[in-house]
């Protein structure tokens, strides 16, 4: 008798517990409760004075700034052969007539950096895993990788594009391409798939071993940790160098334009040539400064936020 009258309330206490939770899942969102924090004085004088400095470091960033280029422009304004110049690189008209031909020359940069890029991306990662195969039969194979990349590493750019764009039709050999644009290509494959290697082979091995061993212990075998466990966390890391390298590459493409190929940089000399006015020159290196600069802020954007993963503690 007294278990089911001690039943009784508690039965009753969770019928009304259960609808008091249903009634408040029902109501509408109301304001946030007060908890009653309220912010103490000095911590309100503390926030008040680093709102302070925040405002006058930015009056004092923003003075010296406009202070700066204000100087700067008096100086070469009013430098002896400031007019000379202005119409020898900045002459208003010949940059309306330049920048046409200049963007339609830009497609053959912009066609150079994606299909070189992916390619030299893929050779890249196949040297840096090659380099790292371990065994002594695999010995062969990383020294002829080694000799690759440091051949290329020492060797001058505009070497190797004078070698491929005139040494190779010299050769007449049969079913092997002539056209500049193809041979100039090759010869940004072969110099930065060299570079992006070394990029990759340090990602690599930043990797710490007791990864590769976790995978091994677990049954998987040197290749499957490799694909698995090791590039995954290599690639992740070395995206803002491959970034840099990627924004090397696309003002590299213009060096193409020493074989013949009429890319925005040929453009602008065809152009200046007709009237020696140096002009077109300028308007294409503006128009690489417009691609590059977007990509840099955004590789610095995804140093930044990688870094402050890593630091927090979050995955990389």
């Amino acid at each position: 008798m007294s278990t089911e009258a001690g039943a009784g309330p508690r039965k009753a206490g969770g019928g009304s517990g259960t609808g008091l939770l249903r009634r408040r899942r029902t109501d509408p969102p109301g304001p946030a409760p007060d908890d009653g924090y309220r912010p103490s004085a000095r911590r309100l004088a503390h926030e008040a004075y680093r709102r302070g400095r925040s405002r006058r470091a930015a009056l004092i960033a923003g003075a010296s700034t406009l202070v700066t280029a204000v100087a700067l422009s008096l100086l070469v304004v009013n430098s002896p052969g400031w007019a000379a110049t202005r119409r020898a690189f900045f002459d208003a008209d010949y940059a309306r007539r330049a920048l046409p031909e200049v963007l339609r020359g830009l497609r053959i940069n912009l066609e150079l950096m994606l299909g070189c890029g992916v390619l030299i991306l893929v050779l890249g990662l196949l040297l840096a895993v090659l380099r790292t195969l371990r065994g002594p039969v695999f010995l062969p194979v990383r020294l002829l990788a080694t000799a690759y990349v440091d051949f290329f590493l020492g060797l001058p750019m505009i070497i190797c594009l004078l070698v491929m764009i005139t040494g190779v039709p010299a050769l007449r050999l049969t079913g092997v391409t002539t056209d500049p644009m193809l041979l100039g290509g090759a010869a940004l494959v072969l110099t930065y798939s060299a570079y992006v290697s070394e990029v990759f082979r340090a990602g690599i091995d930043s990797v710490h071993p007791d990864q590769r061993a976790a995978a091994r212990s677990l049954g998987l075998s040197n290749a499957q940790a490799m694909r698995h466990v090791v590039l995954p966390q290599a690639v992740r890391r070395v995206v803002p160098p491959l970034l840099n390298n990627l924004v090397s590459l696309q003002k590299d493409t213009g060096l193409v334009s020493i074989g013949g190929a009429i890319d925005a940089v040929y453009a602008a000399k065809i152009i200046a040539s007709r009237s020696f006015n140096y002009t077109p020159y300028v308007v294409a290196g503006l128009v690489f400064i417009v691609l590059t600069v977007p990509l840099t802020r955004f590789t610095d954007w995804l140093s930044r936020r990688m870094n402050r993963r890593q630091h927090q503690g979050g995955a990389v």
